[in-house]
């Protein structure tokens, strides 16, 4: 069996209890190791096979999942974060697919959920901003023209932009022509939930200028929309005493 596991967003202790205790039960580890923080493979066995895939390509980690499974041996895949959201995972399981080899999904916490709680953020404010756009601009890896940054911040929904850091001046260009204010807050979290974590505030025609004097250019992610600052939002009705839900009635 193959495990696609999600390592969490950085800090070792954000792995899952599942997720953990499919690492320390592995016989072969295949790492995500430019991401994966380096201490949760202190949780593998003695005699556990320990592969980082940085080094590798994709034949190459498929060929190592193919001889454990010959040899009867349980591999777990780490992810950064959470397998789902950039990780490459299907091209994978496509060819576990044809090869007959059987594999399961362990869901990790992604590094957008780890930057909200670097933020003390809810990305989902009433009356600010009810949906949440993931993306990233184009850069050596394309984008779905009908993806374009511009296209989503013509929206003014809450956006967390993954793999952008390098490209903070064009981000400014094309979230400005989406519509977005200069003065539209935004948020740069730097290895959010990791020992060096950092986290800067400022607005969309800062972000680069942010970055530039904090010299971060990689491993950020990029948040922009007025739940950042979290002001003018109303009060949630699920908590309100007037309003009515199956397990409570409204006080009167």
């Amino acid at each position: 069996m193959v495990y696609f596991v999600g390592a969490g967003s950085g800090a070792p202790d954000l792995i899952t209890i599942r997720g953990q205790r499919l690492l320390q039960q592995a016989d072969v580890v295949i790492y995500a190791g430019s991401l994966v923080n380096p201490a949760l493979l202190k949780e593998t066995k003695k005699d556990c096979e320990i592969f980082n895939s940085a080094k590798m390509t994709l034949e190459e980690v498929v060929e190592v999942m193919k001889r454990a499974h010959q040899q009867k041996k349980m591999t777990v895949r780490l992810h950064t974060g959470d397998p789902s959201i950039y990780g490459a995972v299907r091209e994978q399981m496509d060819i576990l697919e044809q090869e007959g080899i059987p594999y399961e999904s362990c869901p990790g916490v992604s590094s957008f959920c780890g930057a909200a709680a670097a933020l003390n953020l809810e990305y989902t404010l009433p009356d600010v901003s009810q949906s949440v756009i993931i993306t990233r601009m184009a850069g050596r890896t394309p984008v779905p023209e009908r993806e374009e940054i511009a296209g989503f911040a013509a929206h003014h929904a809450t956006m967390v932009i993954f793999l952008s850091t390098g490209m903070l001046p064009e981000l400014q260009e094309r979230l400005a022509a989406g519509g977005y204010e200069a003065d539209t807050p935004a948020a740069i979290v730097y290895k959010a939930t990791w020992q060096e974590e950092e986290k800067y505030i400022c607005t969309v025609s800062t972000l680069a200028q942010t970055a530039q004097e904090h010299n971060i250019t990689k491993t950020a992610l990029i948040i922009v929309g007025d739940v950042v600052t979290h002001s003018n939002y109303r009060r949630s009705d699920l908590y309100h005493p007037e309003f009515e839900t199956e397990f409570r009635k409204p006080c009167r």
